[in-house]
């Protein structure tokens, strides 16, 4: 029998499993001041490499990554008590990789893709609130990001459109 834990989401009990790692970021998610927008921006280091795949492996690894967000996430929520753990920005990270699917190249337009999902990730516009509100666990987590970053992608290739 599994004897119980206390809840709790401070780095040295998180950083001690894999799970913690990938929920956190990598640890950008203990970021003392606006998590969010640290771990979005350490999404960026990867994307570097992303953005070099052609769609279908670049859909996949967004597919995978949010499969495994939803079970670190999870596994977070359960051990903190808490149902939006502010150290849980792998959702940050999947959301910034839609947002950028599709971005022109050059740096302003991963600065664009960055901007965007943050304001749709703070503003929460339906269904980013939905999600965010009424599902739970891991899962939660990890949707409302994924709506912010639709929006986000569907922003950035209007513009896109307009000014290519």
């Amino acid at each position: 029998m599994t004897a119980p834990t206390t809840p709790s989401s401070s780095p040295s009990v998180l950083l001690r499993h894999p799970l913690g790692w990938i929920a956190s970021g990598f640890g950008s998610g203990f970021s003392p001041r606006a998590p969010g927008t640290v771990g979005t921006a350490a999404a960026l280091l990867p994307w570097l490499w992303l953005r070099a795949l052609p769609l279908p492996y670049y859909a996949l690894a967004i597919v995978i990554a949010f499969a495994i967000g939803v079970w670190a996430s999870n596994w977070v929520v359960r051990r903190s008590g808490m149902q939006d753990p502010q150290v849980v920005v792998w959702d940050e990270f999947v959301g910034v990789w839609i947002a950028l699917v599709a971005a022109p190249s050059g740096w302003i337009w991963m600065l664009a893709g960055f901007a965007l999902f943050r304001l749709f990730d703070i503003w929460k516009p339906w269904p980013v609130s939905w999600a965010d509100e009424k599902i739970g666990g891991g899962l939660g987590v990890m949707l409302d990001d994924v709506f912010a970053g639709i929006y986000a992608l569907i922003v950035m290739q209007v513009v896109a459109y307009f000014l290519h």
